[in-house]
């Protein structure tokens, strides 16, 4: 716990606890991730002890992902997240890549499918970055990855109805962008 009456060093500390940034995914400085309050660690304690359960649902629920997504044909229309023979995903967002994101973001959360896009900025286009000196075009798979990427609902109760919906309602948006 930090105290001041200094305005501008609160300003900065505060800035500090949230990745450098004032606004979401937008970073003026390097921070931390050191936003957990006491309430927050309790119910984490909490969980903890059901983290592997969670987990093992998480990897379940891609794997379902994925044989929905072949089913419908949409595995040729978008890029899924890769499992590596031999290594284990917790899956705690299931990104997949398209072209078309924002507006099958768009056509999803009409329907009331909440997605995320995390990261809409490159790392090297950020301002806390800027003293690198690499402006656009300077590392062009990361700006189109951030151009394409969408992560879908992959919570670990997350149900196979609600998976069928959310890949309908994908299959949907591409056959009428057809």
């Amino acid at each position: 716990m930090i105290t001041t009456n200094n305005g501008q060093f609160a300003e900065k500390l505060a800035l500090l606890r949230d990745h450098g940034s004032r606004r979401k995914y937008h970073y003026d400085l390097l921070g931390m991730n050191s936003r957990l309050d006491s309430l927050q660690a309790a119910i984490l304690m909490v969980k903890l002890r059901y983290l592997g359960e969670f987990t093992l649902a998480r990897q379940q629920n891609a794997d379902r992902y994925r044989r929905l997504f072949r089913q419908a044909g949409l595995d040729k229309r978008i890029t899924l997240p890769v499992q590596p023979q031999g290594q284990r995903h917790v899956y705690n967002q299931f990104v997949i890549r398209v072209s078309e994101r924002d507006q099958l973001r768009d056509h999803l959360r009409a329907r009331g499918i909440p997605t995320e896009i995390y990261y809409p900025s490159p790392l090297h286009l950020q301002p806390a970055f800027a003293y690198l000196g690499f402006g656009p075009g300077a590392f062009p798979q990361a700006e189109e990855a951030s151009r394409e990427v969408l992560a879908l609902p992959i919570f670990p109760q997350l149900t196979e109805s609600q998976q069928e919906i959310i890949v309908a309602a994908i299959t949907d948006f591409f056959s009428r962008t057809e």
